[in-house]
């Protein structure tokens, strides 16, 4: 009954596409499948029974008390006016060059997603505060739109990003089950902390060739990137000196204290987690942007978005547990295993079909709904499962910003000022595609991009 679990799978998918709240889909679409099972004699209803032991898991998991943590933070952040303040202040560092408010956004960006690691709130604030500054001062809209747009989803792979809080605690559980579906009664061991550390330098490249791209493309075609006007830019370095440290200092230290005490080893991310939100309150009360109203809306926004992952999370165990009662993991390991091309192939397959699923899923939907379903063959076959996370995350990133259904593109249309068109943000994300592509391409041809810095910060005995 094979044929059944596809089935499956396509009906939750065009439910999802349909706009149905995820978590209850997921629910929901199983349970109908579970019960025509049942009627049909091709269920068995033991697999159902196994739930309980799946939300407890959840629930007495260490590891995911940092997603709301990390939402507390980037939310109080976001509050805060820390993008408005860092983007004022970098574009009049490096206002005077060609393409230096190009620059300016993807810096922010970076320190932003380093920061917040929430890539909707990331987009539409720098599209809100950066797209009429550039347009004003003479960018071409594409080149505007998608250096916005990049920038934006660089919080998918600069930690500390939830998307690799959420695939480190996928991946951790596929890579015992593969290793204990090998024989390996005493498996290894992969932690966000991992995936954390395996995406700095991923991350760093990534930032340096937007970098390079835009001073190529100021170079060569300074009309579409010109310098900022004279009036726009600091008098003089004694009064860009204390504004650029107010602005930048802060983040910098939070993104330390998170980012450093992980790959030091001083902390989980969990505790580093309760250490970011603690520092983003902190910012809060010292810029004197905390009030209690504040304070409440920050914390019924987070309430929300956990709840909204909490839910997806039961529903996805709920939907694992059909799935596999109907003999779905074994379709998937012999359709993967019998790839040709072998390991190549199967990789292939499975970043093809994540990439295709990014334009009408969100990640959160991908990492619960495929990842599971995928990752153990992969990592039985023998990939390292922190290439695998960092792979998975830069290729979502990839998907997220490709026409005509990314969902950064649809973010950024929804702020874009009348003026810009659907065409000029769909033009101006075509080169950062590219450089998405062509960092796979290096990270596909150099795993240790991924896996070098974790192995020397936590070498194996």
């Amino acid at each position: 009954m094979e044929w059944l679990a596809l089935l499956l799978f396509a009906a939750v998918v065009l439910v999802l596409m349909a706009g149905y709240p995820v978590a209850f889909t997921l629910a929901g679409v199983s349970l109908v499948f579970a019960t025509v099972g049942v009627l049909l004699g091709a269920f068995d209803m033991a697999y159902l029974n196994a739930l309980p032991n799946r939300l407890f898991g959840i629930m007495s998991n260490e590891t995911l008390i940092a997603v709301p943590l990390f939402v507390f933070m980037g939310v109080m952040l976001e509050k805060t006016r820390l993008a408005e303040d860092l983007l004022a202040t970098m574009a009049q560092v490096f206002g005077g060059l060609r393409g230096g408010l190009g620059l300016s956004v993807v810096m922010v960006g970076m320190l932003l997603a380093a920061s917040t690691g929430i890539v909707g709130a990331t987009v539409i604030a720098m599209g809100l505060l950066a797209l009429p500054t550039m347009l004003r001062h003479g960018y071409r809209p594409s080149v505007a739109c998608g250096t916005i747009c990049a920038a934006g989803t660089l919080g998918q792979i600069i930690p500390p990003s939830i998307i690799l809080v959420l695939l480190g605690d996928i991946i951790s559980t596929a890579y015992q089950q593969a290793q204990l579906r090998q024989g390996i009664f005493a498996p290894d061991t992969v932690s966000v902390s991992d995936l954390f550390t395996g995406a700095v330098i991923p991350g760093v490249m990534l930032v340096l060739l937007y970098v390079i791209y835009l001073l190529v493309t100021a170079w060569l075609r300074p009309q579409v990137m010109p310098p900022l006007a004279e009036a726009a830019r600091a008098s003089g370095i004694g009064e860009l000196l204390p504004r650029l440290f107010k602005a930048v200092l802060p983040p910098l230290l939070l993104m330390v204290a998170v980012l450093g005490s992980i790959m030091a080893g001083l902390a989980t991310p969990t505790e580093a987690a309760s250490v970011g939100a603690g520092g983003a309150l902190l910012l809060a009360l010292v810029n004197r942007q905390l009030s209690l109203a504040r304070l409440r809306e920050v914390m019924q926004h987070t309430v929300r978005i956990t709840s909204m992952v909490f839910m997806i999370f039961i529903g996805a165990a709920l939907f694992s547990l059909v799935f596999r009662g109907y003999g779905g993991d074994d379709l998937v390991h012999d359709v993967l295993s019998d790839m040709p091309g072998g390991v190549v192939g199967a990789m292939l397959l499975s970043m093809l079909v994540m990439f295709l699923l990014g334009f009408v899923l969100d990640f959160i939907e991908i990492t619960f709904v495929v990842v599971p379903i995928v990752a153990p063959v992969l990592l039985a076959l023998g990939v390292d499962p922190v290439w695998l996370g960092i792979m998975i995350a830069i290729n979502l990133q990839t998907s997220f910003l490709t026409p005509p259904f990314g969902f950064a593109l649809f973010y950024l249309r929804g702020v874009a000022p009348d003026g810009v068109t659907t065409r000029d943000i769909y033009r101006g994300v075509a080169p950062f595609i590219a450089i998405q592509l062509a960092m796979l391409g290096l990270l596909a041809l150099w795993p240790a991009l991924a896996t070098w810095l974790p192995a020397v910060l936590n070498p194996t005995p």
